[in-house]
């Protein structure tokens, strides 16, 4: 859960396809290279050190940059949720598509829940249930950024307008 930041303050963070590497934490690139950023049909690449790359060739395999191309397949800015496909990368999927889903939460309505569903096809060397794990905790330090970007977030005062009486110049308050 994501405390003191509604689904309208996050839906943005995660709907900016081109840039999710600025919340999850074990990808160091995530670019767009196909298409305008958040439009079905959009391509972008990935990179980071998340899942083990499937190189037989690299002798030390945990220093490996894994990488994916992935289009975005479907984006509903209403019902706040996107989902992916892994079209190619180093790390063994085969088929991987991917849902997001942003919703409210708890008995606050400043708080909201990051829903990640995801179907792949077993990955040779490497347990689903391990998978799930890494996943999970990528979430958990994906959301514990961006509720860390929302602690000092202030909402903005309201402005007021106010006219001289000779019809002069607007006077525009200060916020606080």
């Amino acid at each position: 859960m994501i405390r003191n930041a509604t689904v309208e303050q996050i839906w943005p963070l995660l709907a900016d396809f081109f840039n999710f590497n600025k919340w999850f934490p074990t990808l160091a690139t995530c670019q767009g290279i196909h298409g305008t950023n958040g439009e079905v049909g959009c391509i972008r690449y990935c990179s980071g050190f998340s899942i083990p790359s499937n190189n037989v060739d690299d002798q030390i395999s945990s220093t490996t940059i894994s990488w994916s191309k992935e289009i975005l397949t479907a984006i509903d800015h209403d019902q706040h949720s996107l989902s992916y496909e892994i079209l190619e990368s180093n790390i063994g999927f085969q088929s991987y598509v991917s849902t997001f889903r942003i919703y409210a939460g708890g008995s606050e309505c400043r708080d909201c829940v990051i829903e990640w569903s995801f179907t792949v096809d077993p990955v040779e060397g490497l347990a689903f249930d391990d998978l799930v794990r890494k996943y999970d905790v990528g979430l958990q330090r994906m959301a514990q950024r961006m509720e860390a970007s929302f602690e000092n977030f202030q909402p903005p005062q309201e402005i007021s307008i106010s006219q001289q009486e000779n019809h002069g110049p607007k006077n525009i308050g200060k916020t606080q």
